[in-house]
């Protein structure tokens, strides 16, 4: 992938290194914007569609589903394009303008009449959008789909790129910019869920995604200014192209016996020159059947001067890129139930807030939605926390820079999101019991005499696991994704939301079916959440978790951490193999 973009040095004028933290607010500025349109659109999207556009509710919860599945899909589109042709800067720029026009075509259609139904008049049947208005609507999600997946996995490779792995002063730096771009995209949420929604639902749709889409524009502009100070990659072609070479020789040569000593295994520095750029992958002892693909046989072999057929022989980082990229399948698959127990706050949790006492003084009470506050207030708090004093502890006694590898923190995480759906349980417990005692068990929409903070330990922990459990995957994909496509890895944390979200729904379906009984009892019920069996439901997850958990120790105990060979920057020389993992 990726060929450094190099300074010019002069005699007595030495320009200034390209990339490090001065590039940051160029970045971020970028992701703030995306995630204050995204994130303060989506938490009040059915609102938008419901009472401005007169959608009835089956078709605006179809056209939200459909909506995100297509945001969650892209960003796999955006990282390949980014890796394989453009460049990430470019993949960016390109996607944040496609963003662009989305919002704005939206915010239109927000201020202009004519671009959305009248108002409802009185108790008449309202009137719903045109095809046309329609039209501007998915036109305008369409493009906002396609943008945030140029955006979303671009963005936080590009950051990462700003610090040299291989410089010792910019090496520890990699890391925290993972928590602090973590960070960053906490507060946005945040902001959206509070200030942009209030805006919305008091001010006006017209202000509510106009000032988003004001913001995005600016950071389009600061975007590309910063373009002389960063550290940009060339795209150094298909990286799917690659794994299929590989594989596909591989198979080829099944049956041909190995080679006695890996050396002899075909190995060219100038053919991998352009995807090795921050070292090259040396042999490991695993998945040796792909090997077969660096063997040279007669009709393999060619000039020194010459590059072989890729899809009869190839170089040994070409088939350890491919021995990469399916070692970190199994850790992928870990996070997925963490996404799934996650989701439930803003269904199930949601619900149970809207049946207790929401307070806070007599004149004020907290909106249900909003609830999730307290999830992101305790993940920013954990990230501060951890980032300057957990670190500096865990280092005393592990002697790591980032104080712990990122598989140890995501095991935390792990636990602590096993601990906040068993918590769940029994909240859920102690609401119907106060249902049952004041008499209100069988009215549904009645506030129960329980403050709603009952809820806020289940909150606050999943935001706790959530900055030790996905800041560790994201880092993960980043540092152990070869170095020719760590866009598309960063893509797959994306994906790895999109399969938690879809699995929730496949297990509320699969639990509302068969918990159902003949009298119309169900754990989940439709119309009651009292007469149900909803901390059931919680506690099925926990024990789903800890067989994920279990599951996640044993991959992580016999996972293979990516051997590197650092360049030398100032000789020709290599230095031993490590692990990046172990040193960043």
């Amino acid at each position: 992938m990726e060929k450094m973009e190099q300074g010019n040095h002069r005699e007595n004028n030495v320009k200034r290194p390209k990339g490090g933290l001065i590039t940051m607010p160029f970045i971020f500025s970028n992701e703030v914007c995306e995630k204050l349109a995204v994130v303060g659109f989506n938490a009040n999207m059915i609102s938008y569609l419901t009472t401005q556009l007169h959608m009835p509710l089956t078709k605006a919860a179809n056209t939200l589903t459909n909506f995100g599945g297509t945001a969650s899909l892209t960003p796999l589109l955006g990282a390949f394009i980014s890796d394989a042709y453009t460049g990430r800067f470019w993949t960016i720029t390109v996607a944040s303008i496609i963003y662009q026009i989305g919002m704005t075509s939206l915010t239109l259609s927000a201020i202009l009449p004519q671009l959305r139904p009248p108002p409802c008049k009185g108790e008449q049947v309202c009137q719903q959008a045109t095809g046309g208005q329609l039209a501007i609507l998915y036109a305008s999600l369409l493009l906002g789909a396609l943008g945030s997946g140029g955006i979303r996995p671009c963005v936080v490779a590009f950051g990462a790129d700003q610090f040299d792995e291989t410089d010792p002063k910019q090496a520890t730096k990699t890391w925290k910019y993972f928590n602090w771009y973590y960070f960053v995209m906490g507060v946005s949420i945040l902001v959206a869920v509070t200030v942009l929604v209030y805006i919305q639902d008091n001010i006006g749709w017209g202000w509510g995604l106009g000032i988003p889409t004001i913001a995005m524009f600016l950071s389009i502009i600061a975007f590309v200014i910063g373009y002389p100070l960063y550290r940009h990659m060339d795209p150094a072609g298909s990286p799917f192209t690659r794994l299929l070479q590989v594989s596909v020789a591989a198979f080829k040569k099944r049956k041909l016996p190995m080679v006695s000593d890996p050396k002899l295994l075909y190995q060219n520095e100038e053919l991998d020159a352009s995807i090795s750029v921050g070292g090259k992958l040396v042999h490991t002892d695993q998945m040796t059947f792909l090997d077969k693909a660096a063997v040279a046989t007669d009709g393999n072999i060619v000039k020194i001067s010459q590059a072989p057929n890729l899809w009869r022989l190839n170089t040994v980082h070409r088939v350890e890129e491919l021995k990469s990229v399916i070692r970190m399948g199994p850790i992928w698959a870990a996070g997925i139930l963490l996404i799934t127990a996650y989701a439930q706050q803003n269904t199930f949790s949601l619900q149970q807030a809207k049946t207790m006492d929401r307070h806070l003084t007599k004149s004020f009470e907290i909106p249900a939605g909003s609830m999730s506050v307290f999830t992101m207030i305790s993940m920013l708090s954990t990230i501060a926390l951890y980032d300057r004093i957990l670190v500096r502890i865990a280092r005393r006694f592990t002697g790591l820079d980032r104080g712990i590898t990122f598989l140890h923190r995501m095991g935390i995480g792990l636990v602590i999101s096993v601990l906040a759906t068993l918590v769940a349980g029994f909240v859920e417990v102690k609401r119907k019991q106060a249902a049952l005692a004041h008499g209100l068990q069988d009215k549904a929409h009645a506030i129960i005499p329980i403050s709603v903070f009952w809820l806020v330990p289940q909150y606050s922990l999943h935001g706790i696991a959530e900055a030790f459990m996905s800041i560790g995957h994201l880092e993960f994909f980043y540092d152990q994704a070869p170095e020719s496509m760590r866009s598309t890895a960063t893509a797959l944390f994306w994906t790895a939301i999109s399969v938690g979200n879809y699995v929730s729904t496949l297990l509320v379906s699969l639990v509302h079916k068969f918990s159902a009984k003949p009298d119309g009892s169900n754990w989940l019920p439709d119309n009651n959440l009292n007469k149900g069996k909803l901390e059931y439901f919680y506690w099925l997850i926990t024990v789903l978790q800890v067989l994920n958990l279990v599951y996640y120790i044993s991959c992580a105990k016999f996972y293979t951490y990516k051997p590197i060979q650092i360049h030398n920057k100032h000789s020709e020389s290599e230095e031993d193999g490590v692990e990046l993992a172990s040193i960043a």
